[in-house]
């Protein structure tokens, strides 16, 4: 009898174990899916919208070359900072910290700073996205969505519920994007020839491209929320190299369809409104249908990145052993006050909006170096993972280009 009442007691220890096992597993896999369309979202916002539409109604079809560019350069540094991160467990500025004591320190207070500018431009862009969609005022849209993002970190499960609305977010941004990009009917043939033919090419504009997509915070959204996974260390490599790379598709993927949609219109010979491209250019390919279809793709890619920029500025103030509580209140915060500011003085102010944007000139190549630099000469921070040299190979090549666009950053931070 006590025999049998043991064993009965170990399989319902087993089974709990296995239930454990298999919510731990299904978070995680939810945590990494997170993990990619917050990387893909992050670098979709207004600001991205808004200079894709205006690109493209100056170049044409010779904008995909910049376009191409931007999504190889987002390969290379992205696989990278994926691959570090991911493999030694730690955040960016802790691995700063490692390997120059303060470098992590400086690098997180640019983010920090870049990031909180920024999203004061998210929650506006919120606001007009609700505009475009219901007519209603932007403050208003702008407060109702701040509300929104900071009640989703005040659920319980808010690790959970932030994977599920970048997902939903991402996917319907992809789909309404590709529904306009079918009705504008662009000119595809020619857009693939000036992918890798272009008649004209503008370095200006591919250095704006990438430092909107690739700079800042942007580049360690998802690298971040990858840690919360618990996919870490050499032993994950090839989960997390997979999942680096299906991110980035989803970029590249939003990137092509906003292109082919606002071509579509351009090539059709429609001037777009000067005060904002991009609704013109939606309403012009689908009339009024697109102008709401617009306002669900601003108001989803603003709200995603109030929710990314939020989330990645807290983990450069916080550790892994930091509680989720306490970075789930920071978060809170963050997004609180970038919100008051914009309540405040309507959006953040110009001067601001391009200190922050020459910061983010400087975030990535700090930041990249130092990734670089762990993957080259500190094997003891990964493991004793050997690196791969192909990979730290396009790494150098894309951190060359980050150079650039910080010695660009330095001049426009010396005309302030």
């Amino acid at each position: 009898m006590t025999e049998n009442v043991r064993a009965g007691a170990e399989n319902v220890r087993a089974g709990a174990e296995n239930v454990k096992a298999a919510i731990g597993s299904a978070t995680s896999r939810g945590a990494v899916l997170g993990a990619m369309f917050l990387m893909a979202t992050s670098a979709i916002g207004p600001g991205f919208i808004t200079q894709t539409t205006t690109f493209t109604a100056r170049l044409g079809a010779a904008f995909a070359f910049a376009v191409l560019v931007s999504i190889l350069v987002d390969i290379a540094v992205q696989l990278n900072v994926w691959r570090v991160i991911g493999v030694s467990g730690q955040r960016a500025h802790e691995l700063g910290n490692r390997v120059l004591p303060g470098v992590g320190y400086a690098l997180a207070a640019l983010v920090v700073v870049g990031g909180l500018v920024f999203n004061i431009g998210n929650v506006g862009g919120t606001g007009l996205g609700v505009n475009a969609m219901l007519g209603v005022d932007a403050k208003i849209g702008g407060a109702i969505s701040a509300a929104i993002a900071i009640a989703i970190f005040l659920s319980k499960r808010a690790g959970v519920a932030l994977d599920r609305i970048v997902v939903v977010l991402g996917t319907v941004m992809i789909l309404m994007t590709a529904y306009v990009a079918v009705v504008s009917g662009p000119p595809v043939g020619d857009a693939l020839r000036q992918t890798v033919l272009p008649d004209q090419v503008d370095f200006l504009v591919i250095t704006t491209l990438i430092g909107g997509t690739v700079g800042g915070y942007i580049t360690y959204a998802g690298a971040h929320r990858l840690l919360d996974s618990g996919l870490t260390g050499p032993e994950h490599v090839g989960a997390i190299s997979r999942s680096s790379i299906v991110g980035i598709l989803v970029t590249g993927v939003m990137r092509v369809l906003l292109f082919l949609a606002v071509l579509g219109v351009v090539a059709g010979g429609v001037a777009l409104a000067e005060d904002n491209p991009a609704a013109s250019a939606f309403e012009a390919a689908a009339g009024q249908v697109g102008l709401r279809v617009f306002g669900i793709i601003l108001w989803a890619a603003s709200i995603t990145s109030v929710i990314g920029a939020a989330y990645t500025s807290v983990s450069f103030l916080t550790s892994s052993g930091t509680s989720p509580r306490r970075r789930n209140l920071l978060t809170v915060g963050f997004i609180a006050l970038s919100a008051t500011i914009y309540l405040l003085v309507g959006t953040a102010p110009v001067t601001l909006l391009v200190f922050a944007g020459a910061f983010n000139g400087l975030i990535l190549p700090i930041g990249f170096t130092v990734v670089l630099w762990v993957a080259w000469r500190r094997r003891d921070l990964l493991g004793g993972y050997r690196y791969p040299a192909w990979l730290l190979g396009i790494g150098v090549l894309a951190w060359v280009l980050t150079l650039y666009l910080g010695y660009q950053s330095l001049g426009g931070l010396a005309s302030l």
